[in-house]
């Protein structure tokens, strides 16, 4: 993943391509923070990590932008949303994570709301890096409803 992301810098820099040049170099920058941080390498796991925290503080600000009626840095921002979307594995459709939610609330024996506890940590270790949080969390809370 890292070479990957070191690659497209490079290209990024022969095509003049700044704004994914410059969001290649912040997922860089971040990565080595991490990389200080916990004293070695970071798995391709761990990468997919730092880039959805990237994506998700941009979706944060994004309404204020809009709020603002900022019309160029809402552009820019959803374009570095999509740069950064590139890096992640294939997201999952909702039928297929909701798959995945009814076969783990089979093997944790969740079936209530107040399960959602336990369930939630089982499918997020499931689909890491393949679906948003939020989505995870609403679909689990939805089942367990049911």
């Amino acid at each position: 993943m890292l070479n990957r992301i070191e690659q497209d810098l490079k290209e990024s820099l022969k095509q003049r391509a700044t704004v994914r040049l410059n969001v290649l170099r912040m997922v860089k920058a971040a990565i080595k923070n991490a990389e200080i941080e916990k004293g070695r390498s970071l798995t391709d796991d761990e990468i997919v990590g730092i880039i959805q925290k990237e994506i998700k503080s941009r979706k944060e600000v994004l309404p204020n932008y809009e709020k603002a009626e900022r019309t160029e840095d809402v552009a820019k921002i959803q374009e570095e949303i999509k740069i950064l979307e590139s890096y992640l594995p294939a997201q999952l459709s909702e039928t297929e994570l909701e798959e995945i939610i009814k076969v783990t609330m089979e093997e944790v024996g969740a079936s209530k709301p107040s399960d959602m506890g336990k369930l939630m940590p089982a499918v997020l270790a499931k689909v890491k890096g393949r679906a948003d949080g939020k989505v995870v969390a609403e679909l689990v809370k939805k089942l367990l409803a049911k």
